[in-house]
């Protein structure tokens, strides 16, 4: 089953019940690097989380990404 980076980080934001402005306060704390809800928001509409952030947001909260063919 494939599924896109939105899907991906929309299950886990809604397993995890936190809004896009906490995860954006949660990634800019781990990476350093600036997220704002709104960066967070455009990147699920337009499903362009990099791989590095979505695996970072995985590890935050203990899922796994795999690859399987």
């Amino acid at each position: 089953m494939n599924i896109t980076s939105k899907e991906q980080i929309k299950i886990i934001m809604a397993r995890e019940g936190i809004t896009a402005k906490k995860l954006a306060e949660i990634l800019t704390q781990k990476t350093g690097k600036k997220y704002t809800q709104q960066s967070i928001l455009h990147k699920v509409f337009l499903s362009s989380f990099r791989y590095d952030e979505i695996k970072t947001v995985a590890d935050l909260f203990g899922y796994k990404i795999s690859i399987e063919k």
